[in-house]
């Protein structure tokens, strides 16, 4: 059974502990869920899963580069084979988010995946450079909303529903 591939890329922690917990989730609900950093994601693992939750930062108002990056690289290779798959997007972002969810949701688009989910948007309200750059700590509440949506997707995933 194809079960649930979780990519992500975290600069400073922030959407890697949310990714943890979307994986914590989807382990709770003993479904199959596979959980990688943005640069060992390829076209195999997006053809081998049955449904993605992607993670990733705002950077500038946009989607982070490493992120960016790995959909550049498995855009083409799997343009036309991932049709209809269920996805879901989390962002974690010093005051908006907007900017990722909206690049997201277009590349997602373009790959014609189905969004079941309504996204995670986590704002730290970092605003200085030294906030920005610093190691982030999630709130509990925050990473529990990851963890449901982990949870949701890979058991959706599991019993047939996506």
């Amino acid at each position: 059974m194809a079960g649930l591939l979780i990519v992500y890329h975290s600069r400073t922690g922030g959407a890697r502990q949310m990714a943890e917990a979307a994986a914590r989730g989807a382990e709770a609900e003993a479904a199959p869920a596979r959980l990688l950093p943005a640069e060992a994601a390829g076209p195999e693992e997006l053809l081998a899963a049955g449904g993605y939750l992607f993670a990733a930062p705002e950077n500038l108002a946009a989607l982070s580069g490493a992120m960016k990056e790995f959909f550049d690289r498995c855009y083409y290779p799997v343009l036309d084979r991932l049709n209809g798959r269920p996805y879901a997007r989390m962002v974690c972002a010093g005051s908006d988010g907007q900017g990722a969810l909206r690049q997201m949701a277009r590349i997602a688009t373009g790959w014609r995946l189905r969004e079941v989910a309504a996204p995670v948007l986590v704002c730290t309200a970092a605003q200085t450079p030294e906030a920005i750059l610093a190691e982030k700590r999630l709130p509990a509440d925050e990473l529990r909303r990851c963890e449901e949506l982990g949870a949701a997707l890979a058991a959706g995933l599991a019993m047939g529903i996506f």
